[in-house]
């Protein structure tokens, strides 16, 4: 209550009592809820407006006017290798994700995607089942990754790479704190690919979108290049449409640290901060 009346600039009685003496016009009353209330009588009964939901592509995804199957293979493309994606909730509620895209662009049992934070052996058995595979790698850097270019598949079985699907810090949280996450080999890209998805930031210049990641993944398994470039043609596209209609490159963190660009608050937290750090140093993380 207190803070309410410092806030609001409202005087006590001893203080307006000082004001009139002195000549100063006392503040103006509020008025009650009550009059507030009989005011806003007539809103209560406008009709309420239901929004209707934007009809939506049911292959890419996209509402309709914005549709990109125009730069989807015009069939699914034919690959031995099996994608599971691991999307975090929120990812999925995402205008511009970029997953629709990537399972529009193969056959149905090619990707699969999975949506969750925990993922048991219990409630996922056929995932357990999956890591536990000896052809199942899964795609998430750092120090015990292998490149994925220098894996061997000796066996004639078709191989499964799991991807998770979310910001840095969801993948993280996803990739440690799930077991079954830690059995398959663990791989990264080893890539020069600067990002072409825009119109979201990036931690680094060479940081790439779930579906950037399954392109160049897929074209080193399936040992075929032009895969790369049909899966990344939708992204192009979406892209090219959006900053049309208003929105605005996205430089990664890196390069508005680095450029004296980066315009938000540094983190107090420590460990945030010496991140920071390390991409100004060119430090991988």
């Amino acid at each position: 209550m207190e803070k309410e009346m410092l806030a609001t600039g409202a005087a006590g009685p001893r203080e307006e009592e000082e004001e009139e003496a002195e000549g100063h016009t006392a503040p103006a009353s509020v008025s009650s809820p009550t009059e507030d209330s009989e005011g806003c009588e007539g809103l209560w009964e406008l009709p309420v407006e239901l929004s209707e939901r934007r009809p939506e592509c049911s292959r890419c995804g996209r509402p309709q006017k914005v549709c990109l199957c125009p730069f989807l293979p015009v069939h699914p493309l034919k690959v031995s290798t099996c994608l599971y994606i691991i999307q975090h909730p929120a990812e999925e509620s995402r205008v511009l994700r970029t997953v629709p895209l990537l399972a529009a662009c193969l056959p149905e049992d090619k990707c699969k995607v999975l949506i969750g934070r925990r993922f048991s052996e219990d409630r996922y058995p056929e995932l357990a089942s999956v890591c536990k595979n000896s052809n199942t790698l899964i795609l998430y850097p750092g120090a015990g990754a292998t490149n994925l270019e220098e894996i061997n598949i000796n066996s004639s079985d078709p191989c499964v790479i799991i991807i998770i699907d979310g910001t840095w810090s969801q993948a993280k949280d996803i990739f440690f704190k799930n077991s079954l996450f830690r059995i398959p080999k663990q791989v990264e890209l080893r890539t020069s690919l600067s990002s072409q998805y825009v119109i979201r930031t990036q931690p680094t210049n060479t940081c790439l979108s779930t579906l950037e990641c399954a392109a160049v993944a897929l074209a080193i398994m399936e040992k075929n290049e032009s895969i790369k470039e049909t899966v990344l043609r939708p992204l192009q596209a979406l892209c090219s449409f959006q900053l049309q209609h208003g929105a605005q490159v996205h430089h990664s963190k890196e390069h508005l640290l680095k450029n004296g660009l980066y315009d938000k608050p540094m983190p107090k937290n420590k460990r945030k901060l010496r991140r920071m750090e390390l991409l100004v140093n060119n430090v991988k993380i």
